[in-house]
């Protein structure tokens, strides 16, 4: 039922995933549990959510093959010298119970620590490919100039940029810029973190088509093209957000969620130009 996105690696990803971000270690086997007999088959977790381990005990559970679903983490913000990436990666491979990675994101570009290095990060991130160890490597929250920095000096495209994206923030340069090099859009927060839902406008289009104002949002978002990955600890949630493959929004209607852009007055998130918190 879930569509796929080819990368520009010649993979292809589950455009929507389940997201495990603030999902706290003790309910995370349970929670990716559910999800996993809901029906995801693209989970996203990260080295400082935490939870790696049991989003890895909870797939080891589930009794699916590891072909059957979709793994992706990221390196944290103190693993960011390429002997950490290699070292952190291979305690993320332990932790998951696998023996490769789907896709691997550089967190945050971190622009002034490390003298402002992340090129090197993401040299042994393309590396681990080339070791056959990782399948996808990608960024997340990289700006256009990190972009054009990482690509000039390497000529090597990510395959993916996981960015802030949501009807209060489209994020339209950065956007604009990974597509430019082919780069898949993964929108991170696509909800808002709840601010959108209670939008009018959202209210509005839900209202006339009978469906929750969550699922035309994250239409919207598959409408767009974005890779999403929704979070959710209730069961009755996950189904509602999977629920979004019979619809389809008509161009007036994206016109107006479109219209809602706040630009960066939006975001709810860090900016990734001065964001250097490990």
């Amino acid at each position: 039922m879930i569509p796929s996105t080819t990368l520009n690696d010649g993979t292809t990803i589950p455009q929507l995933g389940f997201g495990t971000f603030l999902v706290p270690p003790e309910e995370t086997a349970a929670t990716v549990g559910t999800a996993l007999e809901v029906g995801y088959r693209h989970i996203d977790t990260a080295q400082l959510y935490g939870n790696e381990a049991e989003v890895g005990q909870a797939i080891a559970e589930s009794g699916l093959a590891r072909d059957e679903v979709y793994l992706t983490s990221k390196v944290g913000n103190g693993e960011h010298k390429p002997d950490d990436v290699y070292r952190s990666f291979d305690e993320t491979l332990e932790k998951l119970r696998v023996d490769k990675l789907d896709l691997f994101l550089i967190h945050w570009p971190l622009p002034t620590r490390y003298d402002g290095d992340f090129v090197s990060t993401w040299k042994a991130m393309v590396d681990l490919v080339q070791q056959g160890r990782l399948a996808s490597a990608g960024v997340s929250n990289f700006q256009p100039a990190h972009l054009e920095r990482i690509i000039g000096e390497t000529g090597v495209a990510p395959a993916v940029n996981q960015i802030e994206a949501h009807p209060y923030f489209r994020n339209d340069d950065a956007r604009k810029a990974s597509h430019e090099h082919a780069i898949a859009v993964e929108a991170w927060g696509p909800l808002g973190q709840g601010a959108v839902l209670k939008d009018e406008t959202v209210g509005g289009i839900a209202a006339a088509i009978d469906r929750a104002p969550s699922q035309v949002i994250l239409r919207w978002h598959i409408q767009r093209g974005d890779i999403i990955f929704p979070k959710s600890m209730r069961r009755e949630r996950m189904v509602e957000n999977f629920q979004i493959f019979d619809f389809a929004l008509t161009d007036e209607q994206m016109a107006q969620i479109d219209a809602l852009d706040r630009g960066p007055e939006g975001r709810v998130g860090p900016d990734p130009d001065t964001f250097d918190r490990i």
